[in-house]
């Protein structure tokens, strides 16, 4: 299956509406109260004109105060009902920005990802600027109809002064607008490409990030910064032709806008010089044509920001829409069971069998690193079940079988480049704050050290991805992490490759003795590790070719020598 078409709007209108739905009662008390703003920023004018009007028949000084008195109930009102209705439709937007940011992390964090091509760089854009643009839909549909409202109480206190000024005001009302929604289908499809390109723009970062310190190593920086300024050259291209849009539908807005104030006032003055009109109801006119133009302005740039919020919803349906890439059966595994491959074929695997027995501690080593990531894939569930061929059993039942939750409970990869997060030695060990072997877990990793260097101990800061802590500190870090899970079966990826021989030595004999009775595979090519194993499995073309203790396979087998002596 494949993730949702953007061309689709199905799925950005079902977010669009869902986020309607549940905020109707916001929506009507913040429609309710910029409404009375509008009503109340029209009246002005037109209590003026009344004014005027009144003051040319009586003049004495209580007309005046009670002119004072309505002007002042009308700022009041103006000013009240803005603070309030802004204020709930605000909050409501970011508690809904904050509802679909978490819903997309949710969906991300999963056991079990989502069909889409998507990068981590576009999932955070997404989470991030989609979510908001997306939950502005709350304000932008009060605001829509509090304009509405003020364009129609202009109309018709227009109308009742002369009908022509009321039917003027309503057709070009229409005009502007039929006009604007051509623009702003051109806007829509301007942003869409504008955000997919700053999604890539932005997973172009974050890859460069995740590989600063390798592309130093090689001296490939400069080629990637050179790939990413091309990815940044078409974002910024397509920026400038959606900057070019929005101003020409803005620039148009004003001018059409500006045109129908000046067609209204002209109106009024021809029919105020000929009779048809009063003076107050002139003075009316011309304050109404004056004013008018902020809620058209406001109305008018509605279906802009519609079609923005569209084009993000949509963005954000690629990640909640996409069907996941399997799906997991919902067994679990049995406790105290073993490790089974079964003629399992992937990438560089070509029908690879082996078993490890519960309690079993088994090295395996890859003549071709290939071979090894491959196979730590696999067992990662990573690669899906049905992108294999063969089977894993875990506990005496298939990958397939299990729910990816369980999986993950039971059998825990390390990974070789284990991530390190921002916190403290503790926080990146125990992340969860529950763990219960972290002194064991510090002791058998070799972080000894580490802890002893500082004043703070475990609540020494880790900077993001262990910035302040050396390549071999960031391996024992992780190392740590996983013997602190205490999983029922450990996999551990080329765990000593950063430090020192005798630091490896002593790392080898301590994982061996804290995993003692739990089931143990090692995916490397250390004699440390190797020799601490009870059994150690060559892994080479694909399948077992090789399997007995280290010091046998030194004594008896030559190329294994020549490939883990040192």
């Amino acid at each position: 299956m494949r993730a949702p078409d953007m061309r689709n709007p199905r799925p950005g209108a079902d977010i669009l509406r869902t986020a309607l739905r549940r905020n109707v009662g916001a929506m009507v008390r913040g429609t309710v109260l910029m409404g009375l703003y509008q009503a109340g920023e029209t009246a002005f004018p037109i209590a003026l004109g009344l004014i005027v009007e009144h003051t040319m028949r009586d003049r004495g000084p209580a007309a005046l105060g009670l002119s004072i008195g309505a002007l002042a109930v009308i700022i009041t009102t103006v000013s009240l009902s803005w603070r309030f209705g802004m204020r709930v439709l605000q909050k409501a937007n970011t508690t809904e920005a904050h509802r679909w940011r978490v819903r997309v992390a949710a969906r991300v964090l999963q056991p079990v990802a989502g069909d889409t091509d998507l990068k981590s760089g576009e999932v955070l854009t997404i989470a991030t600027e989609d979510a908001d643009q997306t939950a502005d839909i709350i304000e932008v549909v009060p605001l829509l109809v509090s304009s509405l409202v003020a364009v129609v109480v202009a109309a018709l206190a227009l109308g009742l002064a002369d009908v022509r000024l009321g039917l003027l005001v309503i057709v070009g009302t229409v005009a502007i607008l039929s006009v604007l929604a051509v623009l702003s289908r051109r806007i829509g499809a301007s942003t869409r490409e504008q955000q997919a390109r700053v999604a890539r723009a932005g997973a172009k970062v974050a890859d460069l990030i995740v590989g600063l310190r390798p592309l130093h190593g090689f001296g490939g920086n400069h080629a990637a910064f050179g790939a990413y300024r091309r990815v940044s050259t078409d974002a910024r291209r397509q920026a400038i032709t959606v900057a070019g849009v929005n101003g020409t539908y803005e620039g148009t807005a004003l001018a059409l806008n500006a045109v129908l104030a000046a067609a209204v006032s002209l109106t009024a003055g021809w029919l105020a010089f000929g009779g048809g009109i009063t003076v107050g109801e002139l003075v009316m006119a011309v304050g109404l044509a004056q004013f008018i133009i902020e809620p058209l302005k406001m109305f008018s740039e509605m279906p802009k920001y519609v079609m923005i919020a569209r084009a993000s919803a949509q963005r954000m349906a690629l990640v909640l829409d996409a069907p996941p890439v399997t799906t997991p059966g919902p067994r679990r595994p049995a406790k105290g069971g073993g490790l089974t491959l079964d003629r399992v074929r992937y990438g560089a695997l070509r029908g690879l069998e082996f078993e490890v027995e519960a309690g079993a501690f088994v090295a395996i080593t890859a003549y071709r690193p290939r071979e090894a990531a491959d196979l730590a894939s696999v067992l990662a569930v990573n690669v899906p079940p049905d992108a294999y061929g063969g089977a894993v059993r875990l506990g005496g039942q298939t990958l397939a079988e299990l729910s990816v939750e369980a999986v993950r409970e039971h059998m825990l990869v390390n990974p070789y480049d284990g991530e390190i997060f921002a916190g403290t030695l503790r926080t990146n060990i125990d992340p969860s704050g529950t763990g219960r072997m972290v002194p064991e877990a510090v002791e058998a990793s070799m972080l000894t050290d580490v802890v002893a260097l500082h004043r703070e101990g475990l609540d020494h800061e880790v900077r993001d991805r262990g910035a302040n802590l050396s390549g071999g500190q960031r391996q024992r870090l992780s190392l740590a992490r996983a013997l602190a899970a205490d999983a029922e079966v450990l996999v551990l990826h080329d765990p000593t490759t950063a430090v020192d021989a005798v630091t490896e030595q002593l790392i080898a004999r301590n994982v061996a003795k804290l995993r003692r009775g739990r089931t143990t595979v090692v995916l490397t090519s250390s004699p440390a590790l190797l020799d601490a194993a009870d059994r150690v499995l060559v892994l080479d073309g694909g399948v077992i070719t090789a399997e007995d203790t280290h010091r046998n396979l030194l004594a008896g087998n030559e190329e294994y020598c020549l490939a883990v002596a040192r």
